[in-house]
């Protein structure tokens, strides 16, 4: 019997060395080095509401500005505009070309494999607005044999309905994974403190929302030197829009997006290649009226193709050159129809100079009729001086394009609008002791020729390059985990101090926090698994002259959330969640107050 077991766990450990994963993002990790980058897994996702935002508000150093539950959400990260922000799909950035930026609450974390937060400049390899950081969807295959499903169910308060499944079916040769997930709220939540001129407490009217995703993702591998692989994911946002009074006019954003991503993988040696081509269309309908037909209309269509050769000059070098094309299309009631074209070309360095020593360099320069592109680069180097002790520096060029409504919105658009560009520096400080592992940043960003919309003759709105914004401050990253038998503890922790200035007024750029915090405690036996979080977000001003009077006050949301697991099938737990422990009032927009107390419990199943 014991000879039998020692072969059995032999045989495990041969099978999970033989595991092959082929990340889709494959520069994400080739060329992050020299910069910070928290990954969540499938354990942290679980334990967060549905929608993105929840998930990076609670884990992360982004701050968040919502309309409202459910409501459009924007993302500041190191005091830049939500549009300074990448979000990257598979190794494709997809950025709305409309406005430039990605509502985080149409984004379900369910339906990707891991979520990273990358900090710091990344333009040279994702392109456009890729200056305070990078948020990476990512959809990785494997190929050995399995077949699992994964079933998550919730129910909450203010009928909100979530469900998400996912099927991977692989082989030595295939790889499959197929999504569905379904977000709904009536979001008919009552506003703590607020009360109509007659006395009746005020509730969030107006507010419902329904957001449904299908993907699916196929691996085929022709060989062990050649991989085939295609993306595709389609969703749809139908959303009303909360009131601010009870008066208001009843609105409704209806938008969705269709993406679909082929991707070849080649070995030849010294020579690697990867070659995308994706298509992404988007579109949205604004009902100005929701008992009216009528409507206003956006829509694009961005045709992308990208080729990356991979040479290893030495066992120590690596260098990459990069020529990528995209053709988008737009069209809409309020910019007219026009195709921008835009070309690049870039090259990146990678040296390993022993284990402990890693450099990076790159270069990128884009080719359009539609702009004047400034050359982009970016240097990094991370020393490991000593076992608990590692030292990142990087220094970077990025940018940010025009987008369709800044260059053709009707009226006010501008065609003679310059890139936004920023310089950036850099430095990282990674400890690690034991079971503890601390990262410290130290940051400087310089942005010019920011795009601002502002007014002009005759009272008309038009976008200008306007602002110069330094940024600067520091991020703190901690986690800990120790067993103790059958205990598992854990704690996690963020905080970031952020200073993002007009430059000729000194004054804080509006609705940027100087202080956020986010901490989880989890403790876990056997079955059981227990969780605590907490967020703290800083007063921020509501206007530009950082009048005092023009503020929104700082506050602290706590959820709490137990779950156990039956050990039916492969797993069955059965979770219960506090959202807001502490009945804090609290808004992050002017206006929008944000629910109290209210409750979520959910069932997930593994088979």
């Amino acid at each position: 019997m014991l000879f039998l077991c020692q072969i059995s766990l032999a045989q495990n450990d041969t099978i999970t060395n033989l595991k092959e994963v082929y990340v889709s993002d494959k520069n994400l990790k080739k060329y992050s080095a020299s910069q910070s980058v928290l990954k969540l897994n499938d354990s942290v996702i679980n334990k967060n509401e549905a929608l993105l935002t929840d998930l990076l508000n609670f884990n992360s150093t982004l701050y968040f500005k919502e309309y409202g539950r459910g409501m459009l959400s924007t993302v500041s990260f190191r005091g830049t505009t939500s549009s300074q922000t990448a979000v990257i799909w598979n190794g494709i950035n997809i950025n709305s070309q409309m406005n430039g930026s990605t509502d985080f609450n149409t984004i379900s974390g369910s339906d990707y494999n891991s979520i990273s937060v990358k900090a710091g400049g990344g333009s040279v390899i994702y392109g456009s607005g890729a200056i305070g950081g990078t948020v990476h969807l990512n959809n990785d295959l494997l190929f050995f044999n399995r077949f699992e499903n994964n079933l998550k169910l919730d129910y909450g308060s203010f009928n909100t309905i979530g469900i998400n499944y996912k099927t991977s079916i692989s082989n030595k040769k295939w790889s499959t994974q197929i999504g569905f997930s379904k977000n709904s709220s009536t979001n008919d939540y009552k506003y703590l403190n607020r009360y109509t001129w007659r006395g009746e407490q005020r509730w969030n009217q107006n507010g419902q929302y329904d957001i449904i995703t299908l993907s699916a993702n196929v691996g085929y591998k022709i060989n062990d030197n050649n991989i085939l692989k295609l993306y595709s994911q389609t969703s749809n946002t139908d959303r009303n829009t909360s009131l601010i009074t009870e008066t208001d006019t009843k609105t409704k954003y209806v938008n969705g997006f269709n993406r679909n991503l082929l991707e070849y993988d080649g070995n030849f040696g010294k020579l690697k290649t990867n070659f995308k081509t994706a298509y992404i269309f988007e579109n949205y309908q604004y009902f100005g009226n929701i008992d009216s037909k009528n409507y206003s209309y956006g829509k694009t269509e961005n045709l992308i193709t990208k080729l990356d050769l991979d040479y290893t000059l030495f066992k120590s070098t690596q260098i990459n050159g990069i020529i990528d094309y995209s053709r988008t299309n737009g069209y809409g009631t309020s910019f007219g129809n026009h195709v921008r074209e835009i070309s690049s070309a870039s090259l990146l360095l990678r040296q390993d100079i022993g284990s402990k020593w890693k450099t990076e360099l790159g270069v990128r320069k884009e080719f359009t009729n539609n702009y004047k592109s400034p050359l982009l680069f970016n240097f990094g180097s991370s020393y490991k001086l000593n076992d608990w002790y590692n030292l990142k520096l990087n220094v970077s060029r990025n940018f940010r394009i025009p987008t369709y409504n800044d260059l053709y919105w009707e009226t006010g658009g501008n065609p003679d609008l310059k890139p936004e560009s920023s310089y950036q520096g850099e430095i990282g400080n990674v400890f690690t002791f034991k079971n503890i592992n601390c990262t410290q940043n130290f940051y400087y960003i310089k942005v010019k020729d920011m795009l601002q919309w502002v007014p002009g003759p005759g009272g008309l709105w038009a976008p200008v390059n306007q602002d110069k914004v330094n940024s600067y401050g520091t991020e703190t990253l901690i986690n800990w985990t120790k067993r103790y038998g059958k205990n598992t503890f854990a704690v996690n922790a963020t905080y970031a101090y952020t200073i993002s200035e007009d430059s000729k007024t000194k004054n804080q750029i509006f609705y940027v926090p100087f202080h956020k915090a986010t901490g989880a405690v989890s403790y876990s036996r056997n079955r059981m698994n227990a969780y605590y979080q907490v967020l703290y977000n800083g007063f921020v001003y509501t206007t530009a002259d950082n009048n005092s009077a023009d503020i929104i006050n700082d506050y602290t949301v706590s959820n709490i959330g137990i779950d156990y697991d039956f050990k039916f099938l492969d797993s069955f737990k059965l979770g219960f969640q506090v959202l807001n422990l502490l009945n804090k009032n609290y808004e992050s927009l002017e206006n929008r107050p944000m629910p109290g107390r209210n409750f979520n419990m959910y069932i997930t199943l593994k088979f």
